[in-house]
């Protein structure tokens, strides 16, 4: 792997509401109304502003996203992607890689440097964080070395539990 790439990525742990990027990914469900987890967690740090733009959205399908404005946040806009509830199936897998491209995708479209993800579908959600971190760190370094945006990627996870699988996934992948 080229070693540009990775010194383009980022892997943290604290609260993705602080962080100073120009998008925060939250992992939504398909009302973009809030919810629980980081979901909530965003709406509350946004204010009622992001909830009013959410509702002019009509939702969100499951692997797809959606761009607002940042409001309160510290981050300029908030990438709402809506993953899959872990059933253990191939399309798992393909909807969640979905969550991660199709973010990248509207960073690039809206020219976005720098943007932060959760652990998508890790939570309430029920997907294996080892499976789920694959195909988080795959899928953006794939992505990433196709495009130009966005040139700086952090991975921001709840736990010191989650972060360890991604630090060792990232060493791992750097070996090869």
């Amino acid at each position: 792997m080229e070693k540009s790439i990775w010194e383009c990525i980022e892997i943290r742990q604290g609260d993705i509401t602080t962080l100073e990027v120009d998008a925060i990914v939250n992992a939504a469900n398909t009302s973009l109304l809030g919810g629980g987890g980081v979901d909530g967690a965003i709406h509350r740090a946004a204010g009622p502003e992001l909830l009013a733009e959410c509702r002019t959205l009509g939702g969100c399908p499951t692997g797809e996203a959606r761009i607002t404005a940042g409001y309160k946040l510290a981050a300029r806009h908030v990438i709402h992607t809506v993953g899959p509830v872990y059933k253990g199936t191939p399309r798992d897998a393909q909807l969640l890689e979905a969550c991660y491209r199709n973010s990248l995708e509207l960073a690039v479209q809206h020219k976005l440097a720098s943007i932060a993800f959760p652990a998508i579908s890790c939570g309430v959600y029920g997907y294996p964080i080892q499976a789920a971190c694959r195909i988080a760190v795959d899928t953006c370094l794939a992505f990433m070395q196709a495009h130009d945006y966005p040139s700086q990627l952090i991975f921001m996870l709840f736990s010191a539990a989650d972060r360890e699988v991604y630090d060792r996934y990232r060493a791992e992948k750097q070996r090869q």
